[in-house]
């Protein structure tokens, strides 16, 4: 059997388990959201509750537990080197939103992805108070709660969303067709948005981790977009810097468009 077709059956085996994961993470998570959780702040800025941290040991031990020969990353586990000896890694985000999910807004989602060799092979995200599940698998679509999703067509206006300073930038007779939309703490789920048709585009600020993004980004891939760097490339998962600059997501001419002002960004 060709080696892509035997990355393709076992990602295949993957899927399922991520699936059953992030669902019970979810669960764990619903246990807190409303409920007052213990909040912390992580470098003074960024808040981390024990929702998080609950989640997190949750899919650190049953996903190792089925691939122990695994990498590890997620954004509430301390990062450890010998993950980049790994064939494939799991990278997580117990809950991409964290901010959002502690003001009570309901689009925040566990994002799990299986990674190998800088590419999403896996990806699921699971939004329990939204309730919904998507996933994806490369060359196989992308789905929303089983049925199969696609981002949507241009039409004269297209809703957008990201950073004031960075859509400002889009060119004058774009400004025009551009409505912006409200702002969704989680990435991960506005780039669901987009893959599921309810939102055109957006820019990623500089700084988004691989655990925010790397489900995401298979699942808005397979759904028709993509999610692009200021070299007009995917961005890369799962190596020794899991950090990325800006990002512009979305597809067609509106893409180009946001590529281009990325790409004309200092540094």
């Amino acid at each position: 059997m060709p080696e892509h077709d035997l990355i393709s059956a076992s990602a295949t085996e993957d899927l399922p388990l991520l699936r059953d994961a992030a669902r019970e993470a979810g669960v764990i998570a619903m246990r807190y959201f409303g409920n007052n959780p213990q909040v912390w702040m992580k470098g003074g800025t960024s808040p981390v509750s024990e929702a998080d941290h609950a989640a997190d040991a949750y899919l650190r031990q049953t996903l190792l537990a089925a691939r122990p020969d695994y990498g590890w990353l997620s954004e509430e586990t301390a990062d450890d080197p010998v993950r980049l000896s790994a064939r494939r890694t799991f990278v997580v985000d117990p809950i991409d939103g964290t901010r959002g999910f502690l003001e009570g807004q309901r689009t925040w989602c566990v994002s799990v992805a299986v990674v190998e060799r800088g590419r999403t092979l896996a990806g699921v995200l699971e939004c329990p108070a939204m309730d919904e599940t998507y996933w994806a698998l490369p060359g196989q679509g992308a789905f929303r709660n089983g049925k199969r999703i696609a981002v949507r067509k241009l039409a004269d206006t297209a809703e957008i969303s990201g950073l004031k300073q960075l859509t400002d930038l889009v060119p004058a007779d774009w400004q025009a067709r551009l409505k912006r939309a409200p702002y969704s703490p989680s990435l991960a789920y506005r780039l669901a948005m987009i893959a599921n048709g309810s939102l055109d585009a957006t820019f990623v600020k500089p700084n988004a981790h691989d655990w925010d993004i790397a489900a995401a980004d298979l699942i808005l891939r397979e759904a028709g977009g993509q999610l692009l760097d200021r070299h007009g490339r995917a961005p890369l998962y799962a190596g020794e810097v899991t950090r990325h600059g800006a990002l512009a997501a979305g597809s067609g001419e509106l893409l180009a468009v946001l590529a281009a002002v990325i790409a004309g960004l200092d540094g």
